[in-house]
């Protein structure tokens, strides 16, 4: 059977039934005319915040709502008057490739108390809005529960005083509440990504890709200190995905004796040739004992120990700042329209909601829940329990973390082979490309061949596709082969679009002579039809009774099976560049 790599959740599965519920859930125009709604951001600013305000102004509008920005976040609120204004379909034009936030954010001590929420209340009973989207971090969406548990008696006080009639009284008796969060760090358990995220890591990723060229010009170490008090989800998949040498962040404080450690693994990377070495700090780092480990610190361990030049780079609010990225500008998008929705279908018996991003789809999760979950990392790392604070992180955050842990060290371990050298598991595996080069081939190949090795089994890498293995220009992969590879666009392995066709004995007789027990194809469709066309002639070639996978790798994103190929990412970034410009 030829299996397919893709990347798919229970939620993204298609059929009748799903395609009845889609049909349900079908809304017409002005199907909740007068109802009033109004977005606010709150907290700090991310990229994709203008995205989801402009998605949430205009599913109102589409939907018949009187739709009211909040300017400057629960202070406008408070303040009321000018600071709560409604807005129209061109009130959100040209906003979307804007970062920050268009109408503003601000921290409100006011609305901490409740004598400040309860002229929020009156503010918000004057504009006919009994329903608020709130777009912030946690502590944004935990203050909007509050408000919403406290609205009948704010409502009563205001009776009381004369403030309302008892007709508003009735009529704006329930109060709705749906959050986005948006929050650079991805510091929100519930949550796949929060609005930013992708963005920020943008920003990082670019810093290093610039450092890197100067720190191999002058052999230089450089210590980046990225944002995440109190998450280190930037600080870890920019050390992912950049090859860093070592990383520092709050939920996994290295071993105690970690500066012996560091030293040792930079020594050891430049005695094998590598010139220039990187290290990522999160702001909130912190040793086993709970003392912070700053830039400066490590700097001063790296200088007094190995004497290498060595320069700290702090990111500081670039991380923030610039153009949403396509993908959080899709993801604003998305989750402003589910917030509207359902904001539509709430009822009475509704508690409030967190709209999360769940693989790929958008989904509803009760607001508190994540809000403790969240609370309960903070409080694990507070207990030192390390573990549990990063299994509450979520498990991709621990995936990534096993996952950096692996591909980073100098050399596999001693444990996946003999004395001889042989590897333990013994099986021999290859991989491939099939297709148009796509950004990610590398990273691909660089991961699956090292843990091909850490494993203890041997690699081959196939140069030019099908061409390539019937020339024979095939090699053994080592571990030291594939580094840098991870930031390399292209396909280092080479790529051609040749299908096997009738090719098929002479790849068979590679197979065999190579003794290949398994196959990774990545590429486009034409790696799907190559892993076809292979187990078609399974009766005919006991060669290709082999386990074959494709992981789907083309910028078209046009293969089945999949909601996203590696690459298309990369290729929507490049086209919203240039469209921005």
């Amino acid at each position: 059977v030829v299996c397919y790599c893709i990347f798919k959740t229970e939620g993204s599965k298609t059929g009748p039934k799903k395609m009845d519920e889609e049909k349900k859930r079908f809304i017409e125009r002005g199907s909740h005319k007068g109802k009033g709604i109004a977005v606010f951001t709150s907290g700090g600013d991310s990229q994709g915040m203008n995205a989801a305000v402009r998605a949430v102004v205009r599913m109102g509008i589409y939907l018949g709502c009187k739709v009211f920005f909040i300017k400057e976040g629960y202070q406008g609120m408070v303040d009321g008057g000018n600071n709560i204004v409604e807005a129209n379909w061109s009130s959100v034009s040209s906003i979307i490739h804007k970062g920050g936030t268009v109408i503003g954010s601000a921290r409100c001590a006011d609305f901490r108390e409740r004598t400040g929420r309860q002229k929020a209340a009156k503010n918000l009973v004057e504009k006919g809005i009994t329903n608020l989207v709130v777009i912030g971090g946690d502590g944004s969406l935990t203050g909007a529960n509050l408000f919403r548990q406290e609205w009948p008696s704010l409502l009563d006080s205001l009776l009381q005083n004369g403030e309302i009639t008892k007709e508003q009284r009735e009529k704006y008796k329930y109060l709705h509440i749906a959050g986005l969060v948006g929050s650079i760090d991805n510091d929100f358990c519930g949550t796949d990504m929060t609005i930013g995220t992708d963005s920020a890591l943008h920003r990082i990723i670019e810093a290093i890709d610039a450092i890197v060229s100067t720190a191999y010009s002058h052999q230089r170490t450089f210590i980046m200190e990225v944002m995440g008090r109190h998450c280190g989800y930037l600080a870890l998949v920019a050390a992912l995905t950049s090859e860093a040498d070592f990383v520092f962040i709050p939920e996994w404080p290295p071993e105690r004796d970690w500066a012996n450690k560091m030293c040792k693994k930079l020594l050891q990377e430049r005695a094998a040739g590598q010139r220039l070495n990187i290290i990522i700090v999160a702001e909130g780092a912190i040793d086993r004992d709970g003392v912070p480990i700053t830039a400066e610190k490590v700097k001063q361990v790296v200088v007094d120990n190995l004497k290498q030049d060595t320069r700290i780079t702090v990111l500081g609010h670039v991380q923030r700042g610039g153009s949403p990225s396509a993908f959080d500008r899709v993801l604003g998008c998305r989750m402003g329209a589910e917030a509207v929705m359902a904001l539509m279908e709430a009822t009475p018996d509704t508690e409030a909601c967190v709209v999360s991003l769940d693989g790929n789809q958008a989904v509803r999760l009760p607001l508190m829940e994540c809000v403790e979950r969240t609370k309960a990392v903070a409080q694990a790392m507070a207990d030192k329990k390390w573990e549990l604070a990063v299994q509450l992180r979520g498990r991709s955050f621990a995936r990534n973390l096993e996952t950096y842990k692996m591909l980073t060290r100098l050399k596999p371990p001693r444990s996946a082979f003999d004395e001889s050298g042989k590897g333990l598991e013994g099986y021999t595996l290859a991989v491939m490309h099939i297709g148009a080069p796509a950004c990610g081939m590398n990273a691909a190949v660089r991961s699956f061949v090292r843990n091909c090795i850490y494993r203890g089994d041997t690699v081959y890498g196939i140069h030019d596709g099908v061409e390539g293995l019937i020339a024979g220009n095939v090699q053994v992969m080592k571990w030291s082969d594939v580094t840098g590879w991870v930031g390399q666009g292209g396909a280092m392995l080479g790529t051609k679009r040749t299908l096997p066709g009738q090719r098929v004995p002479q790849i068979a007789a590679r197979l065999k002579e190579f003794k290949i027990q398994a196959l990774l194809i990545i590429g486009g469709f034409e790696a799907y039809q190559a892993g076809i066309q292979l187990t078609e002639n399974r009766s005919n070639f006991p060669e290709f009774c082999i386990p074959i996978v494709v992981i789907p790798s083309t910028i078209s994103n046009n293969v089945p099976g999949t909601e996203f190929s590696l690459g298309c990412d990369t290729a929507l970034n490049e086209i919203t560049e240039i469209c921005d410009r």
